[in-house]
């Protein structure tokens, strides 16, 4: 079956509402490189959306999971419990920043993690309202859209949205919102939408993924932290798409000196297979009634041997220190391309979670069609980007930290084509 068929086949049987970047279709994969159904290769810098810091089927996350399956697929942990849930829930409660008894609860997507969530927030405060902000992606769930602060694709014709959610401004000195502009639009919150007594929890990104790869200052993160102190309000990390080893951490909150009350993990915990979890305080995540928390498959034992599996790979194969050196090549190879590609307004990230973000030369006005045009040349190279940001004019990086560096450098070689084309 040819790539064409299997469009034409797509355009015919699937609705056009789930967007699809690439015109070709997976046949096999394995660490950083793929391969469609006619035989063409790709080196994936896209990871599944940041699911793959270890890469395609990694040797031993496999191996985990055809063992899982020999025993198990599913029973549903709410009506008969495994091991394998209470010791990846061990793990990440050890593993997690707070020095603090914790507890876990495993769910299948980051969307279902982000509203339970706010299930627990509420349930834990006698609290209604939420606060996220511009520019953060928290899911496409009712609630998931609410908190998500961009309209285009994600909120358009679907809603009314829960009530009591309000926006703060991200921090993002390339936009003109410094530090003190966010914390000043949460204290206008506080004056003309709700009064922080009815204020259950601040909900943010530690990296905003969607939002452009921007990363938190660290003075913001303090001064959230101690703002939800002062009035009792409980503070979210989500880090779905900052977590596991991405940003040279184990986790994205351990650059701020600072720990949340919940965090919300997914897509890199289980290697490719859909697992999410909410971590918290104990005594916020036992807010909840027996039965107010699951889903028929929240914890599947297969996604969690894959989990375990992935938190041994990143200790053992030392992807932190992997991360580091990965994202410092990469952005050392942006930054020598700034005179050559004028558009290049910025390199950021911490760690490999990095991004470029391109303006047109010699101004502040973001350049979507340059950055779609880098997009396609890439991938007519063999290299697959995913674009993000709220003017759609940045390019993420999410290669595997398990890439070999001769794959590494051979994808570099094609960025910088792609830039100068």
């Amino acid at each position: 079956m040819s790539n064409q068929q299997l469009q034409q086949r797509k355009a015919a049987a699937t609705p056009r509402g789930v967007g699809v970047m690439c015109g070709f279709y997976a046949e096999r994969a394995k660490n950083a490189e793929l391969w469609d159904v006619e035989g063409n290769r790709y080196i994936d810098f896209a990871g599944g959306i940041g699911v793959l810091n270890t890469g395609h089927l990694h040797d031993k996350v496999q191996a985990a999971v055809a063992e899982q399956l020999n025993k198990f697929s599913h029973t549903c942990y709410q009506v008969v419990p495994y091991e394998l849930y209470v010791e990846v829930a061990e793990q990440l409660n050890a593993l997690t920043p707070g020095n603090y008894a914790k507890k876990t609860a495993f769910f299948s997507t980051g969307a279902e993690a982000v509203e339970n969530a706010i299930k627990v927030a509420r349930a834990a405060t006698g609290r209604s309202g939420v606060i996220a902000f511009g520019g953060g992606f928290h899911g496409r769930t009712m609630m998931g859209m609410a908190l998500t602060g961009k309209v285009a694709p994600y909120k358009i014709g679907f809603g009314p949205f829960p009530a009591d959610i309000y926006h703060g401004l991200y921090p993002n000195a390339l936009h003109g919102v410094s530090i003190a502009d966010s914390l000043t639009s949460l204290e206008r919150l506080f004056k003309y939408d709700i009064e922080p007594s009815r204020v259950a929890a601040i909900i943010f990104e530690p990296v905003q993924g969607e939002g452009g790869f921007v990363p938190a200052p660290a003075e913001w993160v303090k001064a959230l932290r101690a703002l939800c102190d002062q009035h009792g309000i409980l503070l979210i990390a989500d880090e779905v798409q900052a977590g596991f080893a991405r940003t040279g951490k184990l986790f994205a909150m351990e650059h701020f000196g600072v720990a949340p009350d919940l965090m919300t993990l997914a897509k890199s915990l289980a290697g490719g297979f859909p697992l999410a979890a909410l971590v918290g305080k104990a005594e916020l995540m036992d807010a909840p009634a027996p039965g107010g928390l699951g889903g028929t498959y929240a914890g599947s034992p297969l996604a969690l041997a894959a989990a375990k599996a992935v938190i041994g790979v990143i200790q053992e194969e030392k992807l932190l220190e992997r991360a580091n050196r990965l994202g410092e090549e990469l952005k050392e190879k942006l930054h020598g391309l700034k005179q050559a590609v004028p558009q290049i307004a910025e390199v950021r990230g911490l760690g490999a979670m990095i991004a470029v973000e391109f303006n047109k030369p010699g101004s502040h006005e973001p350049d979507a069609e340059f950055t779609k045009k880098v997009q396609q040349k890439a991938l007519e190279s063999g290299l697959i980007l995913l674009t993000c940001g709220t003017y759609a004019n940045v390019v993420r990086f999410l290669f595997p930290l398990t890439i070999e560096d001769s794959v590494f450098q051979e994808a570099l070689a094609k960025l910088d084509a792609a830039l100068r084309a």
